[in-house]
């Protein structure tokens, strides 16, 4: 079994390799890819989803699965400095159920 800080390592890794910017190669970015992929340490990558999740469950996902707490106020921090890069870079999609 993966453990936390192994898989926190590897989605790193898997971001460098995407080319995203160094300021996007962090902790908190490589939390938000494993959330936007439903993807816990337990998990092995084939098992990766595409749950519909946003910003505030994003950050609930990462203190359930990953034991890592961020401050409420960092909310708008997530969505501007990763989640908008992560939609730059076709990672992620705004509002797939809504796309209007």
């Amino acid at each position: 079994m993966t453990s936390g800080e192994d898989r926190i390592k590897e989605a790193l890794l898997f971001l460098a390799s995407l080319g995203l910017p160094r300021a996007q190669q962090n902790d908190r970015s490589a939390l938000c890819l494993l959330a936007l992929l439903d993807l816990p340490p337990q998990k092995a990558w084939r098992e990766a989803r595409d749950p519909l999740i946003g910003v505030t469950p994003i950050m609930d996902w990462v203190r359930e699965n990953y034991q890592k707490e961020y401050a409420p106020n960092t909310r708008e921090t997530f969505r501007r400095q990763t989640i908008h890069q992560f939609m730059q870079a076709g990672i992620v999609v705004q509002n797939p159920d809504g796309p209007e």
